[in-house]
């Protein structure tokens, strides 16, 4: 979410593709005649015509600044790789045989137990690398192997002749079948970057709303949304938490069923129904989450909605025309509070406030007056570099935000060296940080009633982590931002608010 932010904020053209993102890039490096930037392998299969560029080949810090004579601007030095030439290396091996190879070699879909009979039966070239062995001679091995055929389905022919008769057929759909992911795409991701629209054959078949499909590409929708909607299942990432206690996504489980409901259009309107019958008709989630260090399966029912909500009138095509009253009071109530305990909150930081009020409410075990403040103190040293670095033209700065910056700079640099860890209080915030997460999406999915945070100034886990522990021994690094009236009023404003 702070990675499509900062996108927004450089005004850098993205897409977030409805599918696997790999062919449509594909097809669009292709049609504009650039090379991919990326950490994905498949890119070495793909026939690009620009190449592939992996991100871990730049040489970030080697800005290279042109002499006068040479005309091509400042670069960064990079390596790019190029199918063709990777091909020469192999003889007469053709780059249409790159998808096979990688197929059986084991791409993201695809194990290799199925091919263990024609590896373990066929003779495969020598490969050329002195030293090498094992799994570095098999992949040479199978690439010249490949290089004795024109095109893949002779190669395909030639791998079946290996296996059992009644394996062949299977495995010969199961490899073509894999083949396809690395087919240029039929979505045109030109059409989009020119005139906003978004046509995808995958997408056609969900039957999505036109909304959420354009909210969807232009990032103003995330994932989770989208899967929660077609798949009716979620995958919620893991943090670095205490894996004895239940999975910090637990605390934010009521934000996600009303997400839920939202997608799924929940209503308890029918007075007849039995409490039975109601529970049945209760649409699920299927959720995939933590449980101590393995993952659980759980089906999640989603919340019913007010009555507003649940109006025929208003199905999810038509959720944008519910008031935007109607769907700030819903986030607010999900969340556990009234708009007018948040009138002296800065608009920006309205959010992150509501949601931290709600994680004080809901965590167990319960959250820390020193966790409060260390978070409380995060998000006004965000405030204070906002200000610091991105002043309002219209206001002239002020000496003492600039005076206190240092002083939180000199503080940061100081007590970043020390490697205290309290996995307590690491499990509490990762707690903050998925009601956080999951009140964003609640929010997006509401036409965002309330403003947007700047994530990239609302938390820094090491910071966080060190002002607790300094709170404990040290109360007085409360006073941090002491030397800015205006950041100490704004610090006392928040704490106030969340304790009232």
């Amino acid at each position: 979410e702070a990675f499509v932010q900062a996108l927004g904020r450089l005004g850098v053209p993205f897409v977030q593709c409805f599918a696997e993102a790999d062919r449509e890039i594909a097809g669009l490096a292709n049609r504009w005649g650039c090379p991919v930037l990326s950490l994905d392998s498949d890119f070495f299969v793909f026939d690009l015509a620009g190449g592939y560029c992996p991100l871990s080949h730049f040489q970030w810090q080697s800005v290279r600044i042109p002499a006068a004579a040479a005309p091509q601007g400042c670069f960064v030095p990079a390596r790019c790789f190029s199918a063709e030439r990777f091909c020469g290396h192999f003889g007469s091996l053709s780059k249409a045989l790159l998808p096979l190879f990688a197929v059986m070699h084991g791409n993201d879909f695809v194990g290799l137990e199925a091919l263990e009979a024609f590896f373990s039966k066929v003779r495969l070239p020598r490969g050329c690398a002195a030293g090498r062995g094992g799994k570095h001679l098999r992949l040479q091995g199978l690439l010249n192997w490949l290089a004795q055929f024109a095109e893949p389905a002779e190669a395909v022919d030639n791998v079946l002749k290996y296996l059992k008769k009644h394996q062949r057929e299977e495995i010969r759909e199961l490899l073509c079948t894999s083949m396809e992911d690395y087919a240029p795409s039929d979505v045109n991701l030109e059409d989009f970057f020119q005139n906003g629209s978004y046509e995808c054959e995958a997408a056609r078949k969900a039957d999505l709303p036109q909304w959420v499909l354009d909210a969807f590409a232009k990032g103003k929708l995330a994932p989770f949304v989208i899967n929660a909607l077609i798949l009716r299942s979620t995958f919620l990432r893991v943090q670095v938490e205490n894996m004895q206690r239940p999975s910090a996504h637990s605390t934010a489980l009521p934000i996600r069923q009303v997400i839920y409901g939202l997608l799924l259009r929940v209503s308890h309107s029918s007075e007849d129904a039995s409490p039975s019958k109601q529970t049945n008709e209760l649409p699920v989630v299927c959720e995939f989450d933590r449980c101590q260090k393995t993952l659980k399966k759980t089906f999640v029912q989603a919340a019913s909605l007010p009555p507003d909500f649940c109006d025929d009138r208003f199905p999810l095509d038509k959720l944008m025309e519910v008031p935007v009253s109607c769907r700030q009071m819903l986030f607010l109530e999900t969340l556990g509070v009234k708009m007018s305990s948040l009138e002296p909150i800065p608009s920006h930081l309205q959010l992150p406030v509501a949601v931290t009020c709600y994680w004080i409410r809901c965590s167990e075990p319960k959250v820390k007056l020193n966790q409060l403040k260390a978070l409380l103190l995060i998000i006004v040293s965000g405030e204070l570099q906002r200000i610091t670095d991105d002043p309002d033209p219209t206001v002239l700065p002020a000496e003492d935000d600039s005076v206190a910056y240092k002083k939180f700079l000199k503080w940061k640099e100081k007590n970043l060296q020390n490697n205290d860890f309290d996995l307590d209080a690491a499990h509490s915030f990762c707690q903050w940080q998925c009601c956080l997460q999951m009140g964003l999406y609640l929010n997006q999915l509401l036409g965002t009633p309330l403003s947007e945070p700047d994530l990239s100034r609302l938390y820094t886990g090491t910071l966080v982590h060190r002002l607790y522990q300094e709170l404990k021994s040290a109360p007085s690094v409360e006073n941090l931002f002491l030397l800015s009236p205006k950041m100490a009023q704004l610090y006392l404003v928040l704490l106030n608010t969340v304790e009232s």
